[in-house]
């Protein structure tokens, strides 16, 4: 029987680093080869996936005290050992893709999965190649680095470096980059030339309300009306959206507003700095747009390493204290913007916009041909 599909991409709604990087990755393969993107947690149990996707929201969001502790007690656990009592309809959905789709190798971009695709192979099913996609940086979770898998994509060198440190195999640990959209590669972003007139901003608000006021007004106060802002709203829009009006009628000429955007690379590579939450994809979106950014919203755990890797390679700052976005923009474009220019070198050295064609040209070469058997 010759198989079905070639690569199979898993991914998980917790956090839109897990599917930005699964669709993206499903995006370069298909170029190439047939691939297919599925989320064994929707598709398996899905009444349970999104309350526990609310809730993870939630959390993040609003405690990000809580979310801390939870975290950390991952990092103890044992998931070749321990079963989640509700995770036990995704690994059964799981079993049934694999058997149906016979793929020839199986992505997950989700620390999980592979535990799960273990237990099936014990069960019964071919081993296939199994790679490890690690959506953070720096500070991995032992979730990824104990998965019982082939390969571990990463980010960048010092993670790679911290998980070998760690104990693992170096020949398995390969530094792909994040897998951002393939257009990255084809769009070329503002020079560190530039004259900066205006400054732009660009800002990805999370779901509170009262700091999308405070916020906006902190960076267009920043260098008196030298700083225009672009506010992408997403999936906040019904909840953002009169408050972000209020700050655009406040500053005529120097706001915009924007929804729901397929245009994230266009938007990354023609302004000059982005405001956001550390979130793996945003952050690995900037540095393959070789965009600075500043850290309004820091997760615990996981979101950490990301804003290291951040100010390691000089491309950014936590600044989730009123005053401190103000103070940063006004350092950066300080003596004729010498510290933003000098951020900005430093990130087009060490941009990845092609990260996705690595990580699928690694696949594939690492993928066995199909066979009739």
């Amino acid at each position: 029987m010759s198989s079905k599909l070639d690569i199979l991409i898993l991914t998980a709604g917790f956090g839109e680093g897990h599917n930005s990087a699964a669709e993206n990755l499903n995006l370069a393969l298909n170029a190439r080869c047939k691939s297919r993107c599925m989320d064994p947690c929707a598709l398996g149990a899905p009444f349970l996936n999104d309350r526990l996707r609310s809730f993870y929201l939630a959390v993040t969001t609003h405690a990000p005290w809580l979310w801390r502790k939870i975290y950390q007690s991952t990092d103890k656990q044992d998931f070749s050992r321990e079963r989640l009592p509700m995770m036990g309809k995704p690994e059964q959905k799981l079993e049934e893709i694999i058997r149906d789709l016979k793929p020839r190798a199986i992505v997950s971009t989700y620390p999980l999965y592979p535990y799960f695709i273990d237990r099936i192979f014990q069960r019964g099913i071919p081993r296939v190649p199994v790679f490890t996609v690690v959506t953070d940086s720096i500070e991995i979770n032992a979730a990824w680095r104990k998965a019982p898998t082939d390969y571990w994509l990463v980010t960048d060198e010092n993670t790679r470096h911290r998980m070998i440190l760690q104990g693992l195999d170096e020949a398995s640990v390969i530094e792909t980059g994040f897998p951002v959209h393939p257009h990255f590669a084809d769009i070329d972003p503002v020079s560190a030339d530039d004259p900066l007139e205006p400054f732009r901003v660009l800002y990805f608000p999370t779901p509170k309300k009262p700091h999308v006021r405070r916020i906006a007004e902190e960076i267009l106060n920043a260098s008196s009306d030298n700083v225009n802002l672009t506010i992408v709203l997403g999936r906040n829009v019904r909840k953002l959206y009169r408050r972000a009006q209020e700050i655009k009628q406040k500053y005529p000429g120097r706001v915009k507003i924007i929804g729901w955007s397929k245009r994230v690379p266009e938007l990354l590579t023609s302004h000059h700095l982005v405001v956001g939450k550390a979130g793996g994809a945003t952050v690995h979106e900037s540095l393959a747009a070789a965009c600075p950014m500043l850290i309004h919203h820091l997760v615990p755990g996981q979101e950490e390493g990301n804003l290291n890797l951040l100010k390691m390679l000089n491309g950014g700052h936590l600044a989730d204290s009123p005053g401190e976005l103000a103070a940063h923009i006004r350092e950066m474009l300080s003596e004729k913007a010498h510290g933003w220019r000098a951020m900005k070198r430093s990130l087009s050295r060490v941009a990845r916009p092609s990260a996705a064609d690595t990580a699928t040209r690694f696949i594939l070469n690492h993928t066995p041909e199909q066979s009739d058997g």
